[in-house]
């Protein structure tokens, strides 16, 4: 990936501010870690909004081992890891649907440190990988419950769409076109 201004020359990673996003195995301990803050969020948020209780810890736990994250691994995909101040700090995974449309996903930003910027930076430098994947087009669900995500989604060019996918849980879906070429 390209560096931005004040990143490493080796290409390897994005860098802006405290921020770094670099490829990362999907089941790296710090991959890991997110997966389950991303998830352990996403789930009790859900069931907090539809039955009042956060999620049973036997199925958090069989979801989150079920879910492993291996659709992120090359040559169809990528997971990457977004670093604060070093820090395992959110991900975005991207895994190729087709020849030509890339579907994102995972894109989580810790709590505690959103608002920093982390996000943009995250969706760049999974835009960037998808180009490098291949992909013209990416393409997202997300629920309704999840506003910030489909606001964040929407100033970045995404573009609400008719459903691509049957998840049980989806209920937006959009789309960006990816222009351009894969920095180089």
């Amino acid at each position: 990936m390209t560096g931005m201004t004040d990143a490493p020359a080796d290409n390897a990673s994005r860098t802006t501010a405290s921020w770094t996003v670099a490829p990362e195995p999907f089941d790296s301990p710090a991959a890991a870690a997110l997966w389950r803050a991303y998830y352990t969020e996403v789930s009790d948020r859900w069931y907090l909004l539809h039955e009042g209780r956060t999620t049973d810890p036997g199925e958090l736990e069989r979801e989150i081992a079920a879910r492993t994250g291996s659709e992120f691994a090359p040559p169809i995909g990528v997971l990457l890891v977004a670093r604060y101040d070093g820090e395992p700090a959110g991900t975005a995974g991207v895994r190729m649907l087709d020849a030509g449309t890339g579907e994102l996903s995972r894109v989580f930003v810790r709590p505690e440190l959103r608002g920093r910027g982390g996000a943009p930076v995250l969706l760049a430098a999974a835009e960037e990988a998808a180009r490098g994947l291949g992909a013209e087009r990416l393409v997202l669900d997300t629920r309704s419950d999840l506003v910030e995500a489909r606001a964040l989604y929407a100033r970045h060019g995404y573009r609400e769409t008719a459903a691509h996918n049957d998840d049980m849980y989806a209920e937006h879906w959009f789309r960006k076109e990816l222009t351009g070429r894969p920095a180089e």
